[in-house]
Protein backbone atom coordinates (compact mmCIF):
# COMPACT_ATOMS: atom_id res chain seq x y z
CA UNK A 1 0.00 0.00 0.00
CA UNK A 2 2.91 2.28 0.88
CA UNK A 3 4.44 1.78 -2.28
CA UNK A 4 1.36 2.41 -4.63
CA UNK A 5 1.13 5.46 -2.48
CA UNK A 6 4.13 6.56 -3.53
CA UNK A 7 3.95 5.71 -7.01
CA UNK A 8 0.84 7.47 -7.50
CA UNK A 9 2.50 10.40 -5.65
CA UNK A 10 5.62 10.19 -7.91
CA UNK A 11 2.71 10.05 -11.41
CA UNK A 12 1.50 13.70 -9.89
CA UNK A 13 4.36 15.59 -8.73
CA UNK A 14 6.80 14.03 -11.64
CA UNK A 15 7.81 17.08 -13.73
CA UNK A 16 11.18 16.66 -15.85
CA UNK A 17 11.01 20.40 -17.02
CA UNK A 18 10.49 21.78 -13.32
CA UNK A 19 13.03 19.64 -12.42
CA UNK A 20 15.12 21.68 -15.44
CA UNK A 21 14.25 24.99 -14.07
CA UNK A 22 15.43 24.38 -10.88
CA UNK A 23 19.03 23.39 -11.74
CA UNK A 24 21.63 25.93 -10.73
CA UNK A 25 19.31 27.42 -8.32
CA UNK A 26 18.34 27.83 -5.08
CA UNK A 27 17.67 25.45 -3.34
CA UNK A 28 17.67 23.32 -5.81
CA UNK A 29 14.37 21.31 -5.64
CA UNK A 30 10.83 22.14 -5.23
CA UNK A 31 9.89 23.00 -1.71
CA UNK A 32 6.48 22.68 -2.70
CA UNK A 33 6.56 19.17 -3.48
CA UNK A 34 8.87 18.63 0.04
CA UNK A 35 6.13 20.31 2.16
CA UNK A 36 3.71 17.61 0.17
CA UNK A 37 6.20 14.57 1.27
CA UNK A 38 5.82 15.94 4.75
CA UNK A 39 2.23 15.78 4.75
CA UNK A 40 2.19 12.24 3.76
CA UNK A 41 4.45 11.27 6.48
CA UNK A 42 7.39 10.75 5.05
CA UNK A 43 9.62 12.77 7.07
CA UNK A 44 8.41 11.05 10.51
CA UNK A 45 8.89 7.55 9.00
CA UNK A 46 11.83 7.54 11.20
CA UNK A 47 11.04 9.27 13.96
CA UNK A 48 10.23 7.58 17.31
CA UNK A 49 6.31 7.84 17.96
CA UNK A 50 7.99 9.66 21.25
CA UNK A 51 8.72 12.53 19.51
CA UNK A 52 5.54 12.29 17.64
CA UNK A 53 6.88 10.37 14.57
CA UNK A 54 5.43 7.42 12.71
CA UNK A 55 8.19 5.27 14.27
CA UNK A 56 8.53 2.82 11.17
CA UNK A 57 11.70 1.64 9.79
CA UNK A 58 14.03 1.27 7.35
CA UNK A 59 12.32 -1.16 4.98
CA UNK A 60 9.36 1.56 4.46
CA UNK A 61 11.82 4.60 4.08
CA UNK A 62 13.47 2.08 1.83
CA UNK A 63 10.01 1.65 -0.41
CA UNK A 64 9.88 5.35 -0.21
CA UNK A 65 13.29 6.61 -1.86
CA UNK A 66 12.93 3.71 -4.60
CA UNK A 67 9.92 5.64 -5.96
CA UNK A 68 11.07 8.60 -5.38
CA UNK A 69 14.50 7.51 -6.89
CA UNK A 70 12.36 7.11 -9.99
CA UNK A 71 10.65 10.44 -10.18
CA UNK A 72 13.50 12.19 -9.36
CA UNK A 73 11.90 13.67 -6.36
CA UNK A 74 13.57 12.44 -3.34
CA UNK A 75 15.84 15.78 -2.24
CA UNK A 76 16.20 16.62 0.70
CA UNK A 77 14.43 13.66 2.33
CA UNK A 78 17.95 11.56 2.93
CA UNK A 79 19.45 14.52 4.04
CA UNK A 80 17.32 15.69 6.29
CA UNK A 81 15.30 12.57 7.64
CA UNK A 82 17.83 10.47 7.73
CA UNK A 83 21.33 11.71 8.04
CA UNK A 84 20.41 14.64 10.53
CA UNK A 85 17.35 12.99 12.01
CA UNK A 86 19.50 9.76 12.70
CA UNK A 87 21.98 11.82 14.10
CA UNK A 88 19.78 13.21 16.57
CA UNK A 89 17.93 10.08 17.36
CA UNK A 90 21.61 8.58 18.42
CA UNK A 91 22.69 11.95 20.02
CA UNK A 92 22.61 12.17 24.01
CA UNK A 93 20.80 15.40 24.68
CA UNK A 94 17.31 14.32 24.93
CA UNK A 95 15.93 17.69 25.07
CA UNK A 96 17.31 18.79 22.23
CA UNK A 97 16.02 15.99 20.88
CA UNK A 98 12.37 16.39 22.35
CA UNK A 99 12.70 19.99 20.82
CA UNK A 100 13.89 19.34 17.09
CA UNK A 101 12.35 15.87 16.39
CA UNK A 102 8.91 16.54 16.43
CA UNK A 103 9.72 19.72 14.13
CA UNK A 104 11.48 17.48 11.86
CA UNK A 105 8.57 14.60 11.78
CA UNK A 106 6.31 17.76 10.46
CA UNK A 107 9.04 19.13 8.06
CA UNK A 108 9.28 22.71 9.81
CA UNK A 109 12.42 22.18 10.40
CA UNK A 110 15.05 21.05 8.33
CA UNK A 111 17.91 20.10 10.18
CA UNK A 112 21.33 19.14 8.07
CA UNK A 113 24.50 17.85 9.29
CA UNK A 114 27.57 19.15 8.59
CA UNK A 115 30.58 16.85 8.79
CA UNK A 116 33.00 16.82 6.05
CA UNK A 117 35.59 19.15 5.57
CA UNK A 118 37.81 17.08 2.87
CA UNK A 119 36.89 15.32 -0.76
CA UNK A 120 38.45 11.83 0.51
CA UNK A 121 37.63 9.35 3.42
CA UNK A 122 35.15 8.55 5.24
CA UNK A 123 36.94 9.18 8.98
CA UNK A 124 33.96 11.18 10.98
CA UNK A 125 37.12 12.20 12.85
CA UNK A 126 38.91 13.95 10.21
CA UNK A 127 38.23 17.27 11.52
CA UNK A 128 40.13 20.57 12.07
CA UNK A 129 36.94 22.44 13.35
CA UNK A 130 37.77 24.14 16.72
CA UNK A 131 35.40 23.56 19.45
CA UNK A 132 36.65 26.24 22.21
CA UNK A 133 35.11 26.63 25.98
CA UNK A 134 34.06 30.17 27.01
CA UNK A 135 32.58 31.27 29.81
CA UNK A 136 28.78 31.26 27.60
CA UNK A 137 29.00 27.77 26.39
CA UNK A 138 31.24 26.50 23.40
CA UNK A 139 32.51 28.93 20.34
CA UNK A 140 32.99 27.06 16.72
CA UNK A 141 35.32 27.95 14.06
CA UNK A 142 35.85 25.92 10.85
CA UNK A 143 34.95 25.21 7.35
CA UNK A 144 32.38 22.34 6.75
CA UNK A 145 32.23 21.12 2.90
CA UNK A 146 29.15 19.17 0.88
CA UNK A 147 26.83 19.83 2.81
CA UNK A 148 23.74 18.35 0.93
CA UNK A 149 20.81 20.53 1.34
CA UNK A 150 22.68 23.04 2.95
CA UNK A 151 20.28 25.60 1.07
CA UNK A 152 16.83 24.93 3.01
CA UNK A 153 18.46 24.18 5.91
CA UNK A 154 17.09 25.91 9.41
CA UNK A 155 20.06 24.92 11.51
CA UNK A 156 23.01 22.61 11.20
CA UNK A 157 24.55 19.83 13.40
CA UNK A 158 28.33 20.71 13.38
CA UNK A 159 31.23 18.71 14.59
CA UNK A 160 34.02 19.99 16.47
CA UNK A 161 36.97 19.27 17.97
CA UNK A 162 37.76 20.46 21.62
CA UNK A 163 41.27 19.90 23.19
CA UNK A 164 40.22 16.64 24.56
CA UNK A 165 38.00 14.96 21.89
CA UNK A 166 35.48 15.82 19.30
CA UNK A 167 31.42 16.56 19.87
CA UNK A 168 28.42 17.59 18.07
CA UNK A 169 26.70 20.66 18.45
CA UNK A 170 22.98 21.92 16.60
CA UNK A 171 23.47 25.90 15.41
CA UNK A 172 20.47 27.56 14.17
CA UNK A 173 20.95 28.88 10.74
CA UNK A 174 20.99 32.75 11.25
CA UNK A 175 23.44 32.54 14.22
CA UNK A 176 25.93 35.01 14.01
CA UNK A 177 28.79 34.00 12.57
CA UNK A 178 27.35 31.32 10.39
CA UNK A 179 28.35 32.26 6.49
CA UNK A 180 26.59 29.59 4.14
CA UNK A 181 28.05 29.76 0.30
CA UNK A 182 27.62 27.18 -2.61
CA UNK A 183 28.88 25.26 -4.90
CA UNK A 184 26.99 23.48 -8.00
CA UNK A 185 27.20 19.72 -8.45
CA UNK A 186 26.57 17.29 -11.18
CA UNK A 187 23.29 17.64 -11.64
CA UNK A 188 22.69 21.13 -10.76
CA UNK A 189 21.98 21.02 -7.12
CA UNK A 190 23.56 23.27 -4.53
CA UNK A 191 26.25 21.95 -2.18
CA UNK A 192 26.67 24.11 1.15
CA UNK A 193 30.01 25.32 2.72
CA UNK A 194 29.08 26.40 6.01
CA UNK A 195 32.24 29.03 7.45
CA UNK A 196 31.99 29.14 11.50
CA UNK A 197 33.52 32.39 13.18
CA UNK A 198 33.12 31.86 16.61
CA UNK A 199 29.40 30.94 16.20
CA UNK A 200 28.35 30.54 20.18
CA UNK A 201 26.45 27.25 21.13
CA UNK A 202 24.87 27.13 24.64
CA UNK A 203 24.56 24.40 26.41
CA UNK A 204 21.35 22.97 25.95
CA UNK A 205 22.67 22.77 22.09
CA UNK A 206 25.46 20.75 22.89
CA UNK A 207 23.93 17.39 21.05
CA UNK A 208 26.70 15.07 22.31
CA UNK A 209 29.54 16.50 24.17
CA UNK A 210 33.02 16.33 23.32
CA UNK A 211 34.23 13.17 24.97
CA UNK A 212 35.92 9.83 23.74
CA UNK A 213 33.09 8.06 21.12
CA UNK A 214 30.90 10.82 21.07
CA UNK A 215 30.94 10.91 16.89
CA UNK A 216 29.67 7.43 17.14
CA UNK A 217 26.20 9.05 16.20
CA UNK A 218 27.45 10.64 13.58
CA UNK A 219 29.36 7.91 12.44
CA UNK A 220 26.05 5.60 12.49
CA UNK A 221 23.88 8.07 10.90
CA UNK A 222 26.32 8.38 7.83
CA UNK A 223 26.34 4.37 7.42
CA UNK A 224 22.23 4.51 7.36
CA UNK A 225 22.33 7.66 5.22
CA UNK A 226 24.23 6.01 2.74
CA UNK A 227 22.01 2.76 2.64
CA UNK A 228 18.62 5.30 2.08
CA UNK A 229 21.03 7.02 -1.10
CA UNK A 230 21.52 3.51 -2.16
CA UNK A 231 17.63 2.92 -2.15
CA UNK A 232 17.11 6.62 -3.58
CA UNK A 233 20.11 5.11 -6.61
CA UNK A 234 18.26 1.85 -7.07
CA UNK A 235 15.13 3.87 -8.28
CA UNK A 236 16.85 6.24 -10.76
CA UNK A 237 19.14 3.03 -11.97
CA UNK A 238 15.77 1.25 -12.67
CA UNK A 239 13.65 4.27 -14.27
CA UNK A 240 16.65 4.58 -16.21
CA UNK A 241 16.74 1.21 -17.85
CA UNK A 242 13.00 0.95 -18.08
CA UNK A 243 13.62 4.22 -20.04
CA UNK A 244 16.20 2.09 -22.73
CA UNK A 245 14.29 -1.01 -22.57
CA UNK A 246 10.84 1.49 -24.11
CA UNK A 247 13.42 2.70 -26.76
CA UNK A 248 15.04 -0.11 -27.41
CA UNK A 249 11.38 -1.50 -28.48
CA UNK A 250 10.24 1.42 -30.55
CA UNK A 251 13.41 2.79 -32.17
CA UNK A 252 13.29 1.17 -35.55
CA UNK A 253 16.90 -0.01 -37.82
CA UNK A 254 17.32 -2.05 -40.24
CA UNK A 255 13.72 -2.80 -40.70
CA UNK A 256 13.31 -4.00 -37.38
CA UNK A 257 12.97 -2.53 -33.52
CA UNK A 258 16.86 -2.39 -32.37
CA UNK A 259 15.41 -4.18 -29.21
CA UNK A 260 15.95 -7.25 -31.70
CA UNK A 261 19.26 -7.70 -31.84
CA UNK A 262 21.31 -9.80 -29.89
CA UNK A 263 24.38 -7.74 -29.00
CA UNK A 264 21.78 -5.03 -27.76
CA UNK A 265 19.86 -7.37 -25.80
CA UNK A 266 22.81 -8.70 -23.88
CA UNK A 267 24.20 -6.02 -23.10
CA UNK A 268 20.32 -4.61 -21.49
CA UNK A 269 20.63 -8.12 -19.52
CA UNK A 270 24.06 -7.64 -18.22
CA UNK A 271 22.26 -3.80 -16.73
CA UNK A 272 19.70 -5.83 -15.72
CA UNK A 273 21.65 -8.47 -13.77
CA UNK A 274 23.73 -5.44 -12.22
CA UNK A 275 20.16 -3.53 -10.94
CA UNK A 276 19.24 -7.09 -8.98
CA UNK A 277 22.06 -7.22 -7.62
CA UNK A 278 21.77 -3.53 -6.38
CA UNK A 279 18.61 -4.88 -5.10
CA UNK A 280 19.77 -7.76 -3.29
CA UNK A 281 22.52 -5.90 -1.10
CA UNK A 282 20.59 -3.29 -0.60
CA UNK A 283 17.73 -5.63 1.14
CA UNK A 284 20.37 -7.45 2.94
CA UNK A 285 21.20 -3.60 4.22
CA UNK A 286 18.14 -2.75 5.17
CA UNK A 287 17.25 -5.96 7.21
CA UNK A 288 20.45 -5.41 8.73
CA UNK A 289 19.65 -1.67 9.98
CA UNK A 290 16.07 -3.30 11.14
CA UNK A 291 16.80 -6.10 12.97
CA UNK A 292 20.62 -6.42 13.22
CA UNK A 293 22.62 -6.12 16.78
CA UNK A 294 26.26 -6.23 15.21
CA UNK A 295 27.94 -2.77 14.87
CA UNK A 296 30.59 -4.70 13.12
CA UNK A 297 27.97 -6.40 10.49
CA UNK A 298 25.86 -3.20 10.08
CA UNK A 299 29.14 -1.26 9.41
CA UNK A 300 30.25 -3.53 6.24
CA UNK A 301 26.73 -4.09 4.80
CA UNK A 302 26.53 -0.67 4.79
CA UNK A 303 29.47 -0.17 2.94
CA UNK A 304 28.70 -3.17 0.60
CA UNK A 305 25.80 -1.54 -0.09
CA UNK A 306 26.54 1.35 -1.09
CA UNK A 307 29.65 0.41 -3.03
CA UNK A 308 27.61 -1.63 -5.38
CA UNK A 309 24.71 0.59 -5.88
CA UNK A 310 26.99 3.52 -6.54
CA UNK A 311 29.15 1.53 -9.19
CA UNK A 312 26.02 -0.01 -10.50
CA UNK A 313 23.72 3.28 -11.02
CA UNK A 314 26.79 4.80 -12.88
CA UNK A 315 27.06 1.81 -14.99
CA UNK A 316 23.64 1.73 -15.78
CA UNK A 317 23.07 5.16 -16.07
CA UNK A 318 25.99 5.62 -18.63
CA UNK A 319 24.87 2.73 -20.88
CA UNK A 320 21.11 3.98 -20.96
CA UNK A 321 22.90 7.08 -22.56
CA UNK A 322 25.04 4.24 -25.14
CA UNK A 323 21.46 2.50 -25.87
CA UNK A 324 20.04 5.93 -26.98
CA UNK A 325 22.56 6.75 -29.25
CA UNK A 326 22.81 10.59 -30.32
CA UNK A 327 19.72 11.81 -28.40
CA UNK A 328 20.56 10.29 -25.60
CA UNK A 329 23.41 13.17 -25.22
CA UNK A 330 20.57 15.68 -25.34
CA UNK A 331 20.15 18.19 -22.28
CA UNK A 332 16.46 17.82 -24.05
CA UNK A 333 16.47 14.08 -23.33
CA UNK A 334 15.27 13.00 -20.01
CA UNK A 335 18.00 10.12 -20.04
CA UNK A 336 20.66 12.66 -18.79
CA UNK A 337 18.65 13.72 -15.87
CA UNK A 338 18.96 10.44 -14.17
CA UNK A 339 23.10 10.28 -15.22
CA UNK A 340 23.78 13.01 -13.79
CA UNK A 341 21.84 12.37 -10.60
CA UNK A 342 23.59 9.22 -10.28
CA UNK A 343 26.48 11.20 -10.29
CA UNK A 344 25.67 12.81 -7.58
CA UNK A 345 24.23 9.94 -5.30
CA UNK A 346 27.44 7.17 -6.16
CA UNK A 347 29.60 10.49 -4.71
CA UNK A 348 27.56 11.20 -1.72
CA UNK A 349 28.36 9.70 1.45
CA UNK A 350 31.47 7.62 -0.19
CA UNK A 351 31.61 6.68 -3.58
CA UNK A 352 32.62 2.56 -4.90
CA UNK A 353 36.22 2.75 -3.96
CA UNK A 354 36.38 4.46 -0.94
CA UNK A 355 33.64 2.26 0.32
CA UNK A 356 35.62 -0.81 -1.00
CA UNK A 357 38.46 0.06 1.13
CA UNK A 358 36.09 0.42 4.10
CA UNK A 359 34.65 -2.49 3.74
CA UNK A 360 37.89 -4.40 3.49
CA UNK A 361 39.64 -2.65 6.29
CA UNK A 362 36.51 -3.29 8.71
CA UNK A 363 36.78 -7.32 7.29
CA UNK A 364 40.60 -7.46 8.26
CA UNK A 365 40.34 -5.74 11.62
CA UNK A 366 37.52 -8.28 12.53
CA UNK A 367 39.56 -10.87 11.32
CA UNK A 368 42.33 -9.43 13.36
Amino acid sequence: MLQESVTGFVRGAMDLQKLRQCRMTLPGFDMQVTKEMAELGWFSILVPETYDGLGLGFAELSVVLQELGKGLLAEPLVASAVLAGRVLHHGTNESLKARLLPKLADASLLPIVAWQERSSGLDVEAIETRAEQDRLGVRLTGVKRFVAGAAAADGFIVSARSSSACGLYWIDKGAPGVTLEHEWRADGTPSGIVKLDRVSVPADNVLCAAAPGALAALERAVEEAAVMASAEMLGTMEAALQMALGYMRTRVQFGKPIGSFQALQHKAVDLYVQQELSRAVLADAVRELDTGSSTLERSKLASRCKARCSEAGLRITREVIQLHGAIGFTDEYDAGLYLKRALVLSGWLGNSSAHRHRFWALSQGATA
